[in-house]
């Protein structure tokens, strides 16, 4: 009897081997698989990616889109200081200097202890000023030569 159990024993331990063997390949090829699966979509993304439009945008018209985004803010809430900063110093950027004394003159409004907002307000009114005075100087000087 004992050559008999013996000879189970190791036939069983073969089996048992046999499978962990089998668990450990279905495992590994598993763990490969979902790897290889997860990666697919991020490879699929990076060749398909827009690269090309996102360099043809401009500074400016991106700038264009949040000065839009800054505008329907102040749709919702005009008082919202942030959005009405943001849109002044876009608009400047823009070179749109009174487009930009709109929301600076609210600014100054709303809150009147700030001195900065003052400040920039008073300089660019003083910008358009002397804009508007050459301007009236070139026409008065066009009626005299003739």
């Amino acid at each position: 009897m004992t050559g008999k159990g013996e000879e189970y024993l190791i036939a069983r331990k073969k089996q048992i081997e046999q499978r962990r063997k089998i668990v450990t390949i279905v495992s590994m090829v598993s763990f490969v698989g979902s790897m290889v699966f997860a990666t697919i979509p991020s490879i699929q993304q990076a060749i398909q990616s827009p690269k090309p439009v996102a360099a043809s945008v401009s500074p400016e018209s991106a700038l264009q889109q949040q000065v839009k985004g800054y505008e329907l803010v102040l749709q919702r809430e005009p008082e919202n200081q942030l959005a009405l900063e943001k849109l002044s110093l876009l608009r400047l950027n823009l070179k749109d200097a009174k487009g930009a004394m709109e929301p600076l003159e609210k600014l100054v409004k709303l809150h009147p202890e700030r001195q900065d907002y003052k400040t920039v307000l008073e300089q660019i009114k003083k910008q358009e000023g002397i804009g508007q005075a050459k301007g009236d100087r070139s026409t008065n000087n066009q009626p005299k030569s003739p």
